[in-house]
């Protein structure tokens, strides 16, 4: 059976670069949006922002999800070193997470948005907060591994290849 499947470049991927940053900055960059909108309107009363941060939640939602498909097969052929593992391990445990957390986040204000689109209470306003702190921490992580261990980069992955990386 493997042999149907491409071969892997040299970034040990079976097509050109990785797909994983490409989609999560949709993800990242719609929650942050979603999160600005709401703070924006609730102090400037603004319920015009509310429907757009209502969609950018929506759309992050659905994005997460092949986010995390296209991480999990990239991670899959990483092939981590022992130094990047316990990084790598977190990155994906948190990625799950944040799934979960922003379906709810989403679920949450779909509910809020039916009952009434023109209010939000300020506690949704908190965990927007502590939603942005934890996809903060989520691109911390995502950072460490392709700038710090290069993880899918030429050199890395020839290194592993070669078995001077572990």
């Amino acid at each position: 059976m493997l042999e149907y499947l491409p071969p892997l470049n040299e970034h040990n991927l079976p097509y050109p670069d990785t797909m994983h940053p490409i989609v999560v900055h949709f993800v990242i960059a719609m929650v942050l949006f979603a999160v600005v909108c709401d703070v924006i309107g609730y102090f400037t009363r603004n319920a015009r922002l509310y429907e757009v941060s209502w969609w950018n939640l929506f759309f992050a939602t659905i994005s997460i999800f092949v986010a995390i498909v296209f991480g999990q097969v990239e991670a899959g052929l990483a092939e981590p070193y022992a130094a990047s593992v316990s990084t790598l391990n977190l990155h994906s445990i948190l990625g799950w997470s944040l799934s979960g957390v922003l379906s709810a986040v989403t679920a949450w204000r779909y509910i809020l948005r039916s009952r009434d689109p023109k209010t939000l209470p300020f506690a949704f306003l908190i965990v927007g907060g502590l939603l942005t702190l934890l996809v903060l921490f989520q691109v911390y992580l995502g950072d460490v591994l392709v700038w710090i261990y290069g993880l899918h980069t030429v050199q890395v992955v020839e290194a592993v290849r070669k078995g001077v990386l572990r």
